[in-house]
């Protein structure tokens, strides 16, 4: 367990890391006896009784009273920090999922396609990721027109803004920093015990 490396650009009390913290989904196209045996399901893994073993298989928690169960107390110091971790107030420094993409698949090609030119050598990083903005504005554009002419995407869809000069937003407070003379500045490092005596102390 270490803490998520982060880059020249991010500043003091802004997320860091990455957790995958979805949830459960039972479509409208299901079945009602269906659904309902799903969310028996969905609350029996997620229950007290089971959820401690299943962490211990899978490592993955849901619930802080299994982190914090005797169980984990004892099986810590094998883990590499992760109980320390998920104890302490750090937790809430790593982002969540966050904002569902609208449609997965018809961005996710756009993502591939560029990634696979950047390592092809056709495009530099700058120039794919400008065209990918402009590739992912104009298949949400499309989305939105779908959406509000036939709720395609349950009224749910996104809603884009106009374009700006970027000169309006771009350094600007709760915007994206404006571009660093040095992108590279000497790494820092934080020592294991140390990490893990802060996560102990605060939990």
């Amino acid at each position: 367990m270490a803490p998520s490396p982060h880059g020249p650009y991010w500043k003091e009390g802004q997320k860091l890391g990455y957790q995958d913290t979805g949830s459960w989904t039972l479509f409208k196209s299901t079945p009602l006896e269906n659904q309902k045996a799903a969310w028996l399901y969905a609350q029996f893994v997620t229950s007290k009784t089971v959820d401690v073993k299943k962490s211990h298989v899978g490592l993955t928690f849901i619930r802080d009273s299994t982190v914090r169960h005797e169980s984990f107390t004892e099986r810590a110091g094998k883990l590499g920090g992760l109980v320390e971790f998920y104890r302490s107030p750090d937790r809430v420094n790593w982002s969540p999922t966050g904002v569902n993409v609208p449609d997965y698949p018809k961005l996710a090609q756009l993502w591939w396609q560029n990634i696979g030119d950047v390592n092809s050598g056709a495009f530099t990083p700058q120039e794919a990721m400008d065209r990918l903005a402009g590739e992912m504005d104009d298949v949400m554009a499309r989305m939105q027109q779908a959406d509000e002419a036939n709720k395609t995407y349950g009224g749910c869809g996104p809603r884009l803004n106009e374009p700006k000069d970027p000169a309006e937003w771009l350094g600007k407070d709760n915007g994206p920093h404006a571009k660093l003379e040095n992108e590279k500045p000497k790494g820092e490092t934080i020592a294991y015990d140390e990490l893990i005596k802060r996560w102990t102390e605060n939990q």
